[in-house]
């Protein structure tokens, strides 16, 4: 029966073809697609609308950027950062050639080649003046003058290395001054100050005294400022630390002082071109001070001890002090000055040229009630009067500290 039905079929396909197989088509005929575009619409919702200058503000006019726009801007960064390359690859290559000819015009040089006068390079960086300078107005300190005179030979034959063309490091300037009070340290660094100026170590040569008040704060986050505007004063010259030991304080490790120390440290280190630092102190408190940082100790290339005077030296002083001041001092006044200084150096708190200045406004000022009261009594005032600083001048402070004791505290 199968057989029979699969028989008919085949048949009845064979007789109507593949149509008879295929559904029924719908009676209705399809419309157009222009038909239908140009029927009205139906619905009752906004339609769409396409406005892109609606959405053109200011806030996204960079984001629609043409593509060959930003081909073009691509192409600019790339051949920039060529041009830079190319330019480093240059002055590299520039700077390698000028060592190479360097050298070979070092090689080449004689040793016998004259390089120049010692005096004449003196002289016109203004190193002798400053240095006759110094012997004028510190009486005694050879030590120190002589160490001065060294470090201005250093500077001295350095500048005749560079003018040939060798290659030349800046040596460490950074200093240390150890001594008593009034012993010429803050004379010294501004005359040092003048020499690094003069050979062109330095921009402007001066001299910031500062102490641990002026570098250290009261509070958190106060130190900092401090210590850097200080520094920024010194920039171009040198910063002379005075009592530089009372910086640390090792009986509190929360002391504020740490703090400026390492600023220091990281200037003497990294600008050590554009600022040169002077510690000061008394010799045992700096040695101390150096045991607790030893950074700063690694730091200072040049250590200077300043020794006390001798009663003849402060004699001295005072005689220049007299001269500068165009007053003048006969025999009698000089031996009557000897007896106080000898008196006066047995006491605390003696402070050497310090002292003697004290001594000398006192004397003035003896001389001139002295000459005042006798001019009120009526007796005439001569050039002679104005000019003279009596014994009886110093006689009288002599007689102050003699009557006060020998533990009394005096100018």
């Amino acid at each position: 029966t199968m057989v029979r039905l699969s028989q008919v079929l085949v048949a009845l396909a064979l007789a109507c073809g593949a149509s008879a197989f295929a559904p029924a088509r719908n009676a209705m005929p399809r419309a157009s697609p222009r038909f239908m575009a140009d029927s009205p619409a139906t619905g009752t919702g906004p339609g769409l609308d396409y406005n892109p200058d609606q959405y053109s503000d200011e806030a996204n006019a960079g984001n629609f950027r043409k593509l060959s726009q930003a081909l073009e801007d691509g192409d600019i960064e790339r051949k920039k950062a060529e041009q830079e390359a190319l330019e480093r690859e240059n002055a590299m290559e520039n700077a390698r050639l000028e060592r190479e000819r360097k050298i070979n015009f070092m090689k080449e040089m004689p040793d016998s080649t004259p390089a120049g006068r010692v005096a004449d390079f003196m002289y016109k960086g203004g190193v002798t003046e400053i240095l006759e300078q110094l012997d004028h107005d510190l009486i005694g300190l050879l030590p120190v003058k002589k160490r001065v005179r060294e470090i201005a030979a250093l500077l001295v034959l350095d500048k005749m290395r560079r003018k040939l063309g060798f290659d030349t490091a800046v040596p460490s300037l950074h200093m240390c001054f150890t001594g008593a009070p009034g012993t010429g340290k803050t004379t010294v660094a501004i005359r040092m100050g003048q020499i690094l100026q003069r050979m062109g170590y330095c921009r402007q040569g001066h001299v910031i005294v500062a102490t641990r008040d002026d570098l250290v704060g009261q509070y958190i986050g106060h130190t900092a400022p401090k210590t850097k505007e200080v520094i920024k004063k010194a920039f171009g010259g040198v910063l002379l630390i005075d009592e530089a030991y009372y910086l640390y304080n090792a009986a509190n490790d929360r002391d504020y002082g740490q703090e400026s120390i390492e600023i220091l440290l990281n200037v003497m280190e990294q600008q050590k071109d554009d600022l040169i630092v002077v510690l000061a102190g008394y010799k045992d408190r700096m040695d101390k001070f150096f045991s607790y940082i030893p950074g700063m100790a690694s730091r200072i290339g040049n250590h200077i001890d300043f020794p006390n005077y001798e009663v003849d030296e402060l004699v001295d002083i005072a005689s220049v002090m007299v001269r500068d001041l165009e007053y003048e001092m006969d025999d009698e006044s000089k031996a009557k000055f000897r007896e106080y200084i000898n008196k006066r150096m047995s006491m605390p708190f003696f402070s050497n040229a310090r002292t003697v200045r004290n001594a000398m406004d006192r004397a003035r000022m003896n001389s001139a009630i002295r000459i005042f009261n006798e001019g009120i009594g009526g007796t005439p005032v001569t050039v002679g009067d104005l000019k003279k600083i009596k014994s009886q001048d110093f006689q009288i402070i002599l007689d102050e500290i003699i009557a006060a004791g020998d533990d009394a505290i005096v100018a």
